[in-house]
């Protein structure tokens, strides 16, 4: 097992936390590290699909559950104003050492943002599901301008091979049924919208909703694969003895290089000028 496995899965403290924060949505600090070097980036291809839904020129941006920066640097890189916010210190700590000195920061959770500034764009990178339902959207829209962009886009790292995917969940089963993050409003995987689009079309703050797919292939090694299952949640939260444990069972599985597919999901809709 690769040492940046080891002693990686406490969750924060309770000194750490913020208020109303689930334990999974605080258990990436003490992987920060380790989540920037395993996840994987994003396209250009993404923000070329947000500036073009937007129109006008987008000049400023916040950004909900930036974690190390993965999707902050490509808007900022763009010249956009960004304001990257997380309730994790660590997480934000990490992501100032790879992004512009321009880029603000904030420690908070989505709903301890207060309404002032706004923002001609509001996004989420694999971060949305971790915000509460209760007046998600009207927070939303009271942080955007009228007419101001808000996105949300991501997707789990799925193997390639089907014989390596039941190998691994196979032996992944006596600890956990799956290690993704299940729609947040029930919708199933073949609903041709999925969330949170299935949302956006029902709120009264937001029109114009769209979804798109932005494909997005890799190939690891077996280690780098244990890696980025050791930045995933639902491993993180498990006891360390089980943790180990089930780390060591895939890794007896996988082969030396592992084929992944990314598929981001992307989520766009327009605050309504009129409310």
């Amino acid at each position: 097992m690769p040492q940046a496995l080891e002693n990686r899965g406490r969750l924060w403290g309770t000194a750490d936390r913020l208020p109303g924060m689930p334990n999974r949505a605080l258990s990436f600090g003490a992987t920060a590290e380790t989540y920037e070097r395993f996840r994987p980036g994003y396209p250009a291809e993404l923000i070329d699909m947000v500036m073009a839904y937007a129109g006008d020129p987008v000049r400023t941006a916040l950004e909900i559950g930036a974690g190390t920066g993965k999707a902050t640097r490509l808007f900022a890189w763009r010249g956009i104003a960004v304001t990257a916010t997380d309730p994790d210190a660590a997480m934000l700590a990490e992501l100032r050492k790879h992004v512009p000195t321009d880029v603000r920061t904030e420690r908070a959770a989505f709903e301890d943002l207060r309404p002032g500034e706004k923002y001609g764009l509001v996004y989420a990178a694999a971060a949305l599901h971790w915000t509460e339902p209760e007046g998600r959207w009207s927070r939303m829209a009271a942080l955007l301008e009228p007419g101001g962009v808000f996105a949300s886009f991501g997707g789990p790292l799925r193997l390639t091979d089907p014989a390596v995917e039941e190998a691994v969940r196979t032996v992944r089963a006596p600890f956990l049924e799956s290690d993704e993050i299940p729609s947040p409003d029930g919708t199933p995987p073949e609903h041709a919208m999925q969330w949170p689009g299935t949302e956006l079309q029902q709120s009264r703050w937001f029109t114009e909703v769209r979804q798109s797919v932005v494909e997005r292939r890799c190939t690891m090694s077996a280690s780098d694969y244990l890696g980025h299952l050791s930045t995933i949640s639902a491993y993180l939260v498990l006891p360390a003895s089980e943790r180990a444990e089930v780390f060591s069972r895939i890794g007896r599985v996988l082969p030396e290089a592992v084929g992944m597919n990314g598929a981001i999901t992307v989520h766009l809709a327009r605050r309504c000028h009129e409310q």
